[in-house]
């Protein structure tokens, strides 16, 4: 694709990365094939390939963003399959992050809409005041009929339940019989609030197959929920490599390990976040380089007997931020048949859930048909459970059916001598 940058715009790194990514789009298609929202709505301006223009006539010309820009950006749910189907390998991750945060500076949304938007930014990443909120919008459920449509959607995702804080999400250490390696466990932000049983599950795991687990101090949320939204996500990001670069030097690590899909695409992106940052540099290149998901560790040590074979029918649901995010596709699903489960691929594996981050809160209406399209695919399967790296993934999926879901760490555990899994029936 051609452009017409201008020397001064091209000063900025940012633009210049987005600049060089334009030049290798070549217009080809192939992305509206396995794009979730064109396949939905058939509009090309809701295709990698039409939003590929609108980003490209914003930035170059130097715009402020439209109303019609905003639209069909926000609409993207930055799955990221197009870029597992683009044959010129355009990244389009950087380009459209790139044009949130365009349009976030440039653009001044109704109130309501900003507000909202805001509030998800600073509460969600707040374990305290996530749980806090969650706690309160058990009260509110019984009005969400009267609520505005964002807030609607909030309160039908949010649980009946909250379960109590865990204790393995304090910083500290946990011993392994044998240790063979020493790896840090991102804890995150949501996740602990609304399954701190995964991370219970990953740690018994991991200490089980000889990995002394770090939690560390200073260690929190990856930044992906408000870089996403467009808003600063630096200091969070920030936070984390400070706090693994100190245990680097004070006990050395051999990964870090990440068991939420999101969060993991997010921290092998450091090193390009922070490539301009002369103090950082250095230490976010180390830290997405030691990043890894709890499967890919786990398929490089691999299960140790005694595994107990359950002989269940599991539908593996490959989160987008997985498959086309972390290009870690059949280390689960070989891991899960090692494990004794009867492995299901649902058709249309590559399309989104509809989670997205805050996709299925900002954008209730498309979430909803993605997450009943990706319900009936997988049921057509005929699955006993249903199995999914993500936090936002099995709580989107497990409002639209009545099928258990659960964290692959939590089957792997469970395969390898842990308690079965909360969500499944006994």
């Amino acid at each position: 694709m051609q452009t017409n940058f201008t020397a001064a715009q091209l000063a900025n790194s940012d633009v210049r990365e987005s600049e060089t990514i334009l030049r290798s789009c070549v217009h080809c298609g192939f992305c509206t094939a396995t794009c979730p929202t064109y396949v939905l709505l058939g509009d090309e301006l809701d295709s990698p390939r039409g939003r590929i223009y609108l980003i490209k006539d914003m930035l170059e010309n130097d715009r402020r963003a439209t109303e019609g820009v905003v639209k069909h950006v926000d609409r993207c749910l930055s799955c990221l399959s197009c870029m597992s189907t683009c044959p010129s390998g355009v990244n389009y991750m950087h380009l459209v992050d790139h044009a949130r945060h365009h349009i976030e500076k440039t653009y001044r949304r109704p109130f309501l809409e900003r507000a909202f938007r805001r509030l998800l930014g600073f509460v969600l990443p707040r374990p305290r005041l996530f749980r806090a909120a969650l706690s309160a919008s058990r009260l509110a459920k019984p009005f969400a009929r009267w609520a505005p449509g964002p807030l609607r959607a909030t309160l039908a995702l949010a649980p009946s339940h909250v379960p109590a804080p865990s204790p393995v999400d304090r910083p500290q250490v946990f011993a392994a019989p044998t240790r063979t390696r020493r790896v840090a466990l991102l804890s995150g932000c949501a996740q602990q609030v609304l399954a701190p049983e995964i991370n219970e599950a990953t740690i018994r795991l991991l200490t089980r197959h000889g990995c002394e687990v770090v939690v560390s101090q200073g260690a929190g949320c990856c930044g992906a929920l408000t870089h996403h939204l467009g808003q600063e996500a630096n200091d969070y990001a920030r936070a984390n490599i400070l706090a693994w670069t100190r245990e680097i030097a004070a006990g050395g690590l051999d990964a870090i390990v990440i068991n939420a899909s999101g969060c993991g695409t997010t921290v092998k992106d450091y090193g390009f976040m922070f490539r301009d940052d002369p103090e950082l540099a250095g230490p976010a290149r180390t830290v997405s380089a030691l990043a890894r998901d709890i499967t890919e560790l786990m398929r490089e040590i691999g299960l140790q007997p005694p595994v107990s074979p359950t002989g269940r029918r599991v539908a593996y649901h490959s989160a987008c931020s997985l498959q086309h995010g972390q290009k870690v596709r059949n280390e689960p699903k070989l891991l899960l048949k090692d494990a004794g489960f009867i492995v299901l691929d649902p058709p249309e594996g590559h399309l989104c859930c509809g989670s997205a981050g805050t996709y299925n809160l900002l954008q209730s209406e498309i979430a909803t048909r993605l997450r009943d399209r990706k319900v009936a695919n997988i049921e057509s399967t005929a699955p006993d459970l249903i199995a999914a790296g993500n936090i936002g993934c099995i709580t989107q999926i497990a409002a639209g059916t009545a099928l258990p879901v659960v964290h692959t760490a939590e089957l792997l555990d469970w395969a390898t001598g842990g308690p079965r899994p909360r969500a499944l029936p006994a």
